[in-house]
């Protein structure tokens, strides 16, 4: 399956890349390339749940076909609209600096909507806010729990927490990321995928996909060694299309 990936990849980068140009990005989708400067970088936490509330809202009223939901930190709400793959609808209910207590305590915004398939990726900034394994694996039981009983029809994934990019990262909070061992992050992702079998619901390992042969985020897939370049996002987006098939 990796090697699929990657081969697919490869002739999607060629496409959506050509010729090394950089993927055109519109106002609205700027903050791929500097996150900081996007515009709900600047919200409060509570009107960010008010509008991805109203986001829902409205999804769950128009009821579109093939409906897909990323759920996540600002690696899901940073997901350039123009990467996302174009065979379905999407809503993006992704807040940036989540927590995967936070995402939890928040899932009931969109259960109303009726998605064909809803991606979870979380973890990273528990890791960085200093939680433990065992509360991020704890949220996680819970959060597959909780999708599985509100969305019994749907098809869930949750995915990978992805590595980070070592001494190379420029983020602002590097010196968090550098305390933060990439091989904790795989053990962390194989506890995931154990929860995520028993309670019956599909893994993506993106982590493979990324890593560079000192282990770390591959440059060419960050913009700061923690959020992810159009690159990163053409990688992901194969994923999303293989699995979710």
């Amino acid at each position: 399956m990796l090697a699929v990936i990657l081969l697919i990849w490869q002739r999607q980068r060629l496409t959506v890349l050509s010729d090394n140009a950089p993927v055109p990005v519109p106002a609205s989708q700027a903050q791929t390339a500097t996150p900081e400067l996007g515009p709900r970088h600047q919200l409060s936490y509570q009107k960010w749940l008010e509008i991805l509330k109203q986001e829902a809202n409205v999804t769950a009223d128009k009821r579109p076909q093939r409906l897909s939901i990323l759920a996540g930190d600002s690696l899901s709400l940073w997901f350039p609209v123009e990467l996302l793959p174009e065979d379905r609808n999407w809503l993006n209910q992704g807040i940036s600096g989540e927590t995967s207590r936070g995402l939890l305590q928040r899932l009931s915004l969109f259960d109303k909507t009726q998605p064909e398939t809803i991606f979870v990726m979380i973890g990273i900034n528990d890791l960085i806010r200093g939680v433990s394994d065992d509360v991020i694996l704890d949220n996680q039981r819970q959060i597959l729990r909780y999708l599985r009983r509100t969305h019994p029809k749907t098809q869930i994934f949750v995915q990978s927490i992805l590595p980070h990019g070592g001494e190379d990262a420029t983020w602002e909070g590097r010196e968090k990321l550098l305390a933060i061992p990439n091989s904790r992050i795989q053990k962390l992702n194989q506890q995931i995928q154990s929860i995520a079998t028993k309670q019956g619901v599909k893994y993506i390992d993106l982590y493979p996909l990324f890593i560079n042969q000192k282990g770390n985020l591959r440059q060419e897939f960050t913009t700061d060694g923690l959020h992810l370049s159009p690159a990163g996002y053409v990688v992901w987006r194969t994923a999303l299309q293989i699995y979710q098939q």
